[in-house]
């Protein structure tokens, strides 16, 4: 696992492993004035990879987006339930060098959270940029599920949208955590979530103020496939759906991520198998992704977390990133997951 210059901040707490010295071709080059942002870069002259993980600190749940002229990346905060309550963002132009932006978005502004902020998913729709996440672990009759929060930059200032969870109750089974928005060809907006073994998918009203009814009156699907858990995901290529989501148990070596194709997002999808796994040489825990297309070109990266070998701690997670590849049937060939990580990737020009 590659190590990083050691930073200290009031509002983070990095893991041991970062207080080593950094590999030839890390560097520390910028610390921003304020305390919001502070960056890592490479070296181009030395390093020709990003290595995994791509930054410092204990980060799970990690999702990526692109907007604008840097990629981004919003993972969950990964330390005990009632420490979680805030998210950082982190950005980079190349998949190399990142900057973290911190506290875009913390309990104060959202009266309602109370412990256990988790797995953003961020989106811009109209010139706004909107946060999905999920709070306080929710359990049926209590107060939490997921909310909708909202920004003018990227980088947040995140407030609360409708001061009240969008998704508050249990239904079909899915706790409502783990949520990813998924737009369709036809610019349709979906709500894909659900902790518990159950997975539901719902449409989004504009705005993202509601939820839409499907035609039949409903207002949840349930898409569940074979040996679901938790951490949704879904992607469009070559006219078929992808569903993608986490197996086994998210405190053990054998967490993973499995897939299945589909006609439409609601499926039906059956488990088509693994992708992604722990390697014993490499790391454990291997899970909760999101799915990277630079745009324009048909290179795709998965960014995952993982434990570094010899962590105990449930909580000790890291966000890396690796090749993902299809073979000639469409199918997702097994990722291999490595210390080195991905080669710097400027997005393309527009």
């Amino acid at each position: 696992m590659p190590a990083f210059p050691l930073l200290t901040s009031s509002s983070v707490t990095q893991p041991n492993a970062w207080a080593r010295t950094a590999p030839l071709g890390i560097l520390l080059l910028a610390l921003v004035a304020g305390g919001e942002a502070r960056s890592w870069a490479a070296d181009s002259s030395t390093a020709s990879r990003s290595g995994n993980p791509i930054f410092p600190g204990w980060y799970a749940d990690p999702e990526v987006a692109v907007f604008g002229d840097r990629y981004w990346i919003y993972p969950t905060f990964s330390a005990p339930y009632n420490q979680q309550l805030h998210f950082d963002a982190f950005s980079s132009p190349d998949l190399v060098a990142w900057t973290r932006h911190e506290k875009i978005l913390d309990s104060r502004r959202v009266k309602w959270a109370k412990r256990a902020m988790w797995a953003p998913a961020a989106v811009e729709r109209k010139g706004k940029y909107y946060l999905f996440f999920g709070a306080n672990d929710v359990h049926e009759g209590e107060v939490g599920g997921i909310g909708v929060a909202v920004a003018e930059r990227p980088e947040g200032p995140y407030t609360d949208l409708l001061d009240r969870p969008l998704v508050n109750q249990i239904v079909h089974g899915a706790q409502p955590i783990d949520q990813f928005v998924f737009q369709d060809q036809d610019g349709q907006d979906y709500l894909i979530y659900g902790g518990w073994s159950h997975c539901n998918i719902a449409r989004l009203a504009p705005g993202f103020t509601a939820l839409l009814p499907f035609p039949d009156g409903a207002l949840f699907k349930e898409i569940t496939p074979q040996n679901y858990v938790e951490g949704p995901c879904m992607f469009i290529r070559g006219g078929r759906y992808y569903f993608m989501w986490s197996e086994g148990g998210w405190t053990g070596p054998n967490y993973s991520v499995a897939y299945a194709i589909g006609d439409s997002p609601l499926g039906p999808f059956r488990r088509i198998g693994r992708i992604l796994a722990q390697d014993p040489a490499v790391a454990t825990g291997a899970g909760h992704h999101s799915v990277l297309r630079v745009p324009g070109t048909e290179e795709w990266y998965i960014v995952y977390h993982r434990r570094p070998l010899g962590e105990t701690d449930a909580n000790h997670r890291v966000t890396c990133i690796d090749r993902m590849e299809f073979d000639e049937q469409g199918h997702i060939k097994p990722v291999r997951i490595t210390h080195t990580g991905v080669e710097p990737r400027p997005l393309p020009v527009k």
